[in-house]
């Protein structure tokens, strides 16, 4: 249940970037250091997502499932992904997508350049 909700939101997510003009590189980028859930470029900037959807505020927001540990994790995999292609980018940023599931309605939040 908990890994078919992350799904449905990292797709809700990947439909958002793309709305707003985001050309989608890859989706659950899989590393021996962790994963990157949407990688996406737009305007020569490379956008590495972490994607957090819950149901309910009872842990709190969604985007406060960003722990330093899982940035140390992102941080470590954009490394590979970045030693792995021969493109240059201008900027890298770092974002994060919350999404908040309530009944059949959903809210989206867009923080960029969530960490460095």
């Amino acid at each position: 249940m908990k890994r078919e909700l992350g799904r449905w939101g990292e797709k809700i997510a990947s439909d958002y970037l793309m709305q707003k003009g985001y050309k989608i590189l890859a989706r659950n980028y899989y590393t021996r250091y962790g994963e990157i859930d949407i990688i996406c470029q737009r305007d020569g900037i490379l956008v590495l997502v972490e994607v957090k959807t819950r149901q309910n505020l009872h842990y709190g927001e969604p985007e406060e499932a960003v722990t330093t540990r899982k940035i140390s994790h992102i941080r470590k995999a954009a490394a590979v992904y970045l030693n792995q292609t021969d493109v240059f980018y201008k900027e890298i940023r770092f974002d994060v997508i919350s999404i908040l599931l309530e009944e059949k309605r959903y809210e989206i939040k867009h923080i960029e350049n969530a960490f460095y």
